[in-house]
C-alpha cells in the first residue's frame, strides 16, 4: 500500500477542502484518464484497490500511471476512550482530491479496454469520476 517512507509532522490538522484543482487537470503522461468530479478522501487501500482493478482487466497490457499519492495522516482515537487525552495514533493515509483532479493515467490499450478498465477502477473511488482522453 502507498505511504510516505518519512513525514515531517506526524500528525496534521484536518484543513478544509473547497474550491476545484489546479494542478494535475489535464493528460501528462498517457492517452487515457480518470478525473475526479467531487472531493473526497481517498484512502491508500482505495487507491490500491483502484489500481488493482485495472491491472487485473488489462493483464500484462498498457502501462498505468497513479497521479495522486496518500501522503495526509488520519489519526482515529480507540474506542471507549473518553474525552481529552490528546489526539489518537494514526490510523491510514489518505489523499484530500478535489473536483478536476486526474487519478489514473493510461497508456497502450485500445479505447474501450481503457473505458471498461476505468469503469472498474471507478467503482472502488469514493467520488464520482470520468473518463477523458487526450
Amino acid at each position: 500500500m502507498l505511504m510516505p517512507k518519512k513525514v515531517k509532522h506526524r500528525k496534521w490538522c484536518k484543513g478544509r477542502s473547497k474550491g476545484i484543482e489546479n494542478r494535475a487537470t489535464y493528460l501528462a503522461f498517457g492517452s487515457y484518464g480518470l478525473k475526479s468530479l467531487e472531493s473526497c478522501w481517498i484512502t491508500a487501500r482505495q487507491i490500491e484497490a483502484g489500481r488493482r482493478a485495472v491491472i487485473r482487466y488489462l493483464k500484462k497490457g498498457g502501462k498505468l500511471w497513479i497521479r495522486i499519492f496518500p501522503d495526509k495522516p488520519v489519526t482515529k482515537k480507540g474506542t471507549e476512550v473518553p474525552m481529552g487525552g490528546g489526539k489518537g495514533s494514526v490510523e491510514y493515509y489518505a489523499f484530500p482530491i478535489r473536483p478536476g483532479r486526474i487519478i489514473f493515467e493510461l497508456e497502450g490499450v485500445s479505447e474501450e479496454i481503457a473505458r471498461e478498465a476505468f469503469r472498474k477502477a471507478a467503482d472502488k473511488m469514493p467520488v464520482k469520476t470520468k473518463f477523458i482522453k487526450r
